[in-house]
């Protein structure tokens, strides 16, 4: 399996398409297989889209949230677990680019570029049982991670622990995956995203340098150092979006080629039948709202990380207000659309081989991890208070 980019050619987007038309010709069959997409990660580095948000004086293609976001959206469709991770490649890009100095992050983003790296997620800071000690010029992590997405086949991990002597500050490192004392255990068997490999990994005296970890400015520790979670919410909520337009799509074709009018409907084929139409029409409804929701918020990103350091904290709160908002709608409409699909597509859309529920799974395994109450708590907090978002990793 191999697309390669070639600029002259192929937009991003393009290529990216010609990728999701491949990973649908599979995704059945690997939802059910689990474990790691291997072909399909390898795909991905052949394309070039590893370096997408890398730019263009790094090796990279430059692109802007919004391109970035579409491309994300575009694999979701098809298929979010190839999404989710890949999504977090450039999640974990964007950390290092927002969290450290120029000399670190430059030569990262030079050779992601070059030798097509892939990062995966060992962060989780709502974990803390992996721990830091300090030596003589150097440092060492140990304990134990979970949700460790996209960790497995991937060449660098963002990994955090807590620095005990400092009264429990969250330290972040960018090391390589593949060092001595880490051991990732492909234990992920949930009943979505089931390609991801969200499972746990081990440190067993891992050896971190200095210049590895990301300290300056540090995490959130500025306005524009506190895009980082909301660049993470946004992502959620292209995925949300994609699984949902997915969904509707697979429903869609089904309702129009397969499913029967019911007896009493007096319709002579689905398309036709009055309570389809109502439930289509809903669907449209919410699918129009969060795509509205979700370019007003990435247009607002895309202005505030040109701004970089000039972000000041109101743009950053305002911006955090869009984006909780398109992901509370992407999250309701979505679950709504992958439960109700069912409904215009009958019974026998239920066979296993099918496997129409996996859009639902995944959507439903994926937001629990952010709890939506509290989004809308936060919501609430500003609608009624005027009180801002406070920055953290999840707002």
């Amino acid at each position: 399996m191999s697309v390669h980019l070639h600029p002259a050619q192929a937009t991003p987007l393009q290529t990216a398409r010609l990728l999701a038309q491949t990973f649908a010709e599979t995704a059945v069959e690997r939802d059910a297989r689990g474990g790691t997409p291997k072909a399909e990660r390898d795909a991905l580095r052949a394309s070039g889209l590893l370096a997408l948000t890398i730019p263009r004086q790094y090796g990279g293609l430059g692109a802007s949230w919004s391109e970035t976001f579409e491309v994300i959206r575009e694999f979701a469709r098809v298929d979010s677990s190839i999404a989710h991770v890949f999504g977090f490649h450039h999640l974990m890009l964007a950390t290092v680019r927002l969290f450290s100095r120029p000399e670190q992050w430059q030569p990262w983003f030079e050779q992601t570029a070059r030798k097509n790296w892939f990062w995966g997620n060992a962060l989780n800071p709502l974990d803390t049982r992996t721990v830091m000690r300090t030596f003589e010029g150097w440092y060492e992590f140990s304990g134990q991670k979970s949700f460790c997405s996209g960790a497995s086949d991937s060449q660098m991990l963002i990994a955090s622990a807590i620095d005990e002597r400092a009264g429990g500050k969250l330290l972040i490192a960018a090391i390589p995956s593949g060092r001595s004392g880490i051991t990732l255990h492909g234990d992920w068997n949930n009943i979505g995203q089931r390609q991801t490999d969200s499972g746990s990994a081990t440190f067993e005296r891992v050896r971190v340098e200095h210049s590895e970890l990301l300290l300056d400015p540090g995490p959130l520790s500025t306005p524009f150092a506190g895009l980082r979670p909301l660049i993470a919410q946004l992502h959620f909520s292209n995925m949300f979006l994609g699984i949902a337009e997915g969904a509707f799509e697979e429903a869609r074709n089904y309702t129009l080629k397969e499913s029967r009018p019911w007896f009493r409907s007096g319709a002579s084929q689905s398309s036709e039948d009055p309570y389809v139409l109502r439930h289509y029409g809903e669907f449209w409804v919410g699918l129009e709202s969060v795509r509205l929701l979700i370019d007003r918020a990435t247009a607002q990103l895309d202005a505030a990380w040109a701004k970089a350091e000039e972000l000041s904290s109101e743009e950053r709160a305002q911006l955090a207000l869009s984006i909780g908002t398109a992901k509370v709608a992407a999250t309701r409409h979505g679950l709504d659309i992958c439960n109700r699909l069912f409904e215009v597509t009958g019974a026998r859309a239920t066979h296993a081989s099918l496997r129409f529920d996996r859009h639902w799974r995944n959507l439903r395994t994926q937001t629990l991890h952010d709890p939506v109450d509290y989004r809308i708590h936060e919501l609430g907090e500003w609608a009624l208070n005027g009180k801002r978002p406070t920055p953290s990793f999840y707002s």
